[in-house]
Formats: C-alpha cells, structure tokens, sequence
C-alpha cells in the first residue's frame, strides 16, 4: 500500500528525519500541525528533493471536540480574551519562580497557534494535495468525510490514530485506509490502554482494514511482537528525537539519553488533552494543588506556547519538556537515522527467526 520496502513509518516534525527514514526504505510522516502554509510548502518541496520521489506523508490533528469548534475555530484575538487572568499570572510567577522574566513585548507574547479547526487545517491540506504525498493521517479524532474522499480521488491513503478500539471503530466508519493502535506508552497524545493489550483488540475490531502498531516500539524485536499481535507494520515516534538529524533541542536530547521509562507521565499541560511527555518540574506544577488546572485544546497551548519557547531559549533544565514516550528509557546514544533503520530490520529479521526455530522444533 504504502510503497516502501520496510513496514516502518516513522512520524516526526522535522523534515530531515522523513527524508532520512524514506532513503532508507521506510515511510516518513511530517507532523505539520503548528506549520504555516508556506512554511509547509517549503518542507514539502525539500522532502521530495532530498528523496527522489520516495513515498511519505503529512500528519495533522484534528480533533472532534476543541474550543471555537462551533464557531469554525477561533483567531488569536480572540484567544487573548478567553485565556483567564489567573492562568496567565500562573505561568509568568513559574516562571519567575526558575529565573525567567516574563516578557514584556506582546508581540513575542502572541499566543501560539495550533491548526486543529478547518479554518486553520484547510490552507495546510491545499498544500499538502499540491504535493506527491502518499498519505494523510488524522492523529487526533476521525478523519472527516470530505478529507477521506478528497484523499481518496487524489490516489492518497487516508490513516487516522486510535488509542481504544471504540475510536478504531469509529475511524473504520469513516472509511480510513489504515489505522493506527497507539497504546499508552506512546509519546504525544495518547489513551490509557497497553499496546500489547490494544493492538489485537483493534485487528479483530476492524478487519480488513490494516493496522499499524504504535507505542513503545523502538527495537525490532518489538517489531516482531507487533506483527505477531495482528499488526500490518508499525508507527514510530519518539525514537527519532535522539537522531543525528532531528532538531531536538540539546538539552532536551540531553534529558531523553539521561531518562528511564519511569520518567514520563500523560499530562495535560502542553495541549489540554492528555499527551506523555517527560516528567518535570513543568508538569509536576500544574498538578499541584496551587495550579489553576490546565484549559481545554487549544487554549493551553496558546497559553503556554510563548513561555515554552522561553524556557528553552534560556535551557532552564527543571521545565524543559517535550512528548516522548516510554521507550526514552532504552534511547541512550544519537545515531544517524539510517543506522536505527538497519537496526530495526537486523534485529527483526534475527527475532522472527528465532520464533521459526521455535516452530520447528
């Protein structure tokens, strides 16, 4: 279906990574939610250059439930009125509280902007349609019915992320060509549901339709375990953020190689919806009792998008966060894209064919 050699797609939000995975014989996926029309015509126009025409993809967010969701969406001025005076004295005093000055120009204190409503996700999928993508993933809620047909009559394949097999159902309604069983170990948003427990339940719930594996796979004896539960092929994230080519920011990568897989939590304090991410001093704020609790999608973000950036500007360690999943743990060297790709096969290859001898015998 999706034209590759290896039944690997790899998401990230760096262009270098998708080119990298695709030369190597898997499929990259551009995560595009919080890029500009031009900037994402430019990322586009690049991938294509760097890999001859290799297939890849775009991911978006679009989800069924967010703030201004009646309205079409909502603009930035209209996100100043509704982020509460509270919330905002709560990020500017933490960050005050690490050595961080509030900044005083409003123009770099514009809320950030995610493209999760169709006034903000339409501009993006005109570009995406005007370039060769081979897919489209929806990564948060159902793929609507006009992307799936718009999709459908360009030859592009249409996949959509599922963290229980209610919503894999739900996607499998909508027509989807692939659908993505992420369990909760996964970086990002994602549900409460183990992918060993996820995977099964969503192959025997949707069949025909394909399923990737998603969540804690970076080995290729996971691999292996996937396609052993039903999966087609897998869906691979937060491996990729200790890439010689990702853009990871140095401490955060800093962190990642430091961390264990006991050293992430699913928090709501960069989006509003549950997404896990490393745990830090960042999170462990808005759960305490003093915290205002975090607004709905997209609020927070908008919210927190300026101090976010400040935080990493100035490499305050204690805040620095970033989604990644529970596979941090065995993410302890940077290595170039193509030597993790080899890896993965090496090792799924040497996998599968241990549990032939075991057949055999």
């Amino acid at each position: 279906m999706l034209g590759v050699e290896f039944p690997i797609c790899a998401f990230s939000h760096c262009r270098d990574v998708v080119a990298a995975v695709s030369n190597a014989g898997g499929f990259g996926i551009l995560g595009a939610v919080a890029h500009s029309p031009a900037r994402l015509d430019s990322e586009l126009t690049w991938i294509e250059q760097q890999t001859g025409g290799k297939p890849y993809g775009v991911d978006l967010l679009l989800p069924p439930k967010y703030v201004g969701h009646d309205q079409g969406g909502i603009d930035r001025e209209q996100v100043r009125e509704l982020l509460p005076e509270e919330h905002r004295a709560f990020v500017d005093e933490l960050l005050i509280r690490y050595g961080i000055k509030p900044s005083g120009d409003e123009e770099s204190k514009a809320p950030g902007q995610l493209n999760i409503s169709p006034k903000g996700y339409e501009p993006l999928l005109d570009v995406a349609f005007s370039h060769r993508i081979r897919l489209i993933a929806s990564a948060l809620g159902p793929a609507p019915a006009d992307l799936v047909s718009r999709a459908h009559d360009s030859d592009v394949l249409v996949a959509s992320l599922a963290g229980s097999t209610r919503h894999a159902l739900r996607h499998a309604e909508s027509g989807v060509d692939l659908i993505v069983a992420q369990g909760t170990e996964a970086g990002g948003h994602t549900g409460e549901v183990a992918t060993m427990v996820l995977v099964p339940e969503v192959v025997d719930a949707v069949a025909p339709i394909p399923v990737l594996a998603a969540g804690g796979i970076a080995r290729g004896r996971q691999i292996a375990a996937a396609l052993a539960l039903g999966a087609e092929g897998v869906w691979c994230g937060s491996v990729w953020l200790t890439t010689e080519e990702a853009e990871t920011p140095p401490v955060v990568r800093d962190k990642f190689l430091a961390a264990t897989s006991s050293d992430t939590v699913r928090s709501r304090s960069l989006t509003g919806k549950p997404a896990r991410m490393l745990r830090t001093e960042w999170t462990e704020a808005w759960e305490r009792e003093d915290s205002p609790g975090t607004l709905p999608m997209p609020l927070q973000f908008m919210l927190i998008n300026d101090a976010m950036r400040r935080i990493n500007k100035f490499n305050v360690k204690e805040l620095t966060t970033m989604p990644v999943g529970q596979i941090v743990g065995r993410m302890n060297t940077v290595r170039p894209v193509r030597d993790v790709m080899f890896d993965l096969v090496d090792e799924f290859v040497e996998s599968s064919q241990k549990l032939e001898k075991l057949v055999e015998e």
